[in-house]
């Protein structure tokens, strides 16, 4: 019964939240935003935890994005099979940070965030060695970013499911740190 109430709850939530701002879906319109508006009001873990989630599933689903581009319009060798490794790993950690957060009534963004989207568009306007040095300064610069915050969430985020999965996930984000930075060495020769 309180399983039933809740879940209409958070549905209806989730209804107020994407119906207001006359006709405009605010999902579509800032998605990170979004879930984590629907994550404060419906309160299925603590704000910190939610806020982990909703940042990483959004990092996860830019990697996956950017390596997709990657694949296509990079010419160094390098480059291409890391962003093919950005894609298995990430595709592979979104799956597993999506099915733990149904568990537990989180909602995620549906899609990457409008300033993500922005700099994919960017990115997908070079072309070469040009392609090849930005996309790889900015794995280098979001490895930084994510090892960063997964180290702090494996550390400090109340939830233990989502504490255990940022810990299990450190590793790999170390090793694309460290196979982007090599590239980016590498690219400078």
């Amino acid at each position: 019964m309180k399983k039933t109430i809740f879940l209409a709850t958070a549905l209806s939530a989730a209804w107020m939240l994407s119906s207001c701002g006359g006709g405009n879906n605010p999902q579509n319109e800032k998605p990170v935003d979004s879930a984590q508006d629907i994550n404060e009001t419906v309160k299925p873990v603590d704000n910190q935890s939610s806020e982990f989630a909703v940042k990483a599933a959004n990092g996860s689903m830019m990697e996956v994005e950017m390596g997709k581009l990657a694949q296509e319009k990079a010419q160094n060798p390098r480059v291409k099979a890391f962003a093919t490794m950005m894609v298995n790993d990430h595709s592979r950690a979104n799956e597993e940070l999506k099915a733990l957060a149904s568990g537990k009534g989180i909602t995620l963004p549906a899609e990457l965030s409008t300033e993500t989207k922005d700099h994919i568009d960017k990115l997908s306007k070079k072309t070469g060695k040009d392609f090849d040095k930005d996309y790889i300064s900015m794995m280098v610069d979001d490895h930084n970013k994510d090892v960063k915050e997964f180290e702090k969430a494996s550390n400090d985020v109340t939830d233990a499911d989502l504490k255990s999965w940022a810990s299990k996930t450190l590793p790999t984000l170390k090793a694309h740190q460290d196979s982007a930075r090599a590239i980016k060495d590498g690219l400078k020769r």
